[in-house]
């Protein structure tokens, strides 16, 4: 869909999304979901005036990079992100880590992990090889 195309359109193209998310700034993101097996998660942000400001495959290492521990919550990295591929609970501060499969560098199967306390707050990121694609763990 083309930028500033109408939210009607933007769903007629791409289909009903998989979870909307209301931006603090007015309009909402729509989550298209790649997670948990691809690569990949498209967001479509859609603005106060109800029209589309951007589409884009948001598991990037740029995108990552753009974290703040200390001041993301749990909402911004859903709204940034969409839903992990995995959560598994943590023993630091009673809270989760929320895994994303995606290409490191547009290359190595990795996953970005966001650790979150149990208030929701992002404490740490950090990224592993992909267990489940990479041949080291095979077999374990």
């Amino acid at each position: 869909p083309a930028v500033g195309a109408p939210l009607a359109e933007v769903t007629a193209r791409l289909g009903k999304p998989d979870a909307v998310y209301p931006d603090p700034a007015g309009g909402q993101v729509l989550e298209y979901r790649g997670q948990p097996m691809g690569q990949f998660q498209h967001m479509a942000r859609i603005g106060a005036d109800g029209r589309l400001i951007s589409y884009e495959q948001v598991l990037t290492s740029e995108n990552f990079a753009r974290i703040e521990v200390g001041r993301w919550n749990r909402d911004d990295v859903l709204r940034n992100f969409g839903r992990p591929a995995e959560v598994v609970r943590s023993r630091l501060e009673e809270g989760e880590i929320w895994s994303y499969r995606y290409k490191e560098k547009g290359v190595w199967n990795s996953v970005m992990n966001v650790d979150l306390n149990a208030r929701g707050t992002v404490l740490r990121v950090f990224n592993s090889p992909d267990p489940l694609l990479d041949d080291r763990y095979k077999g374990l």
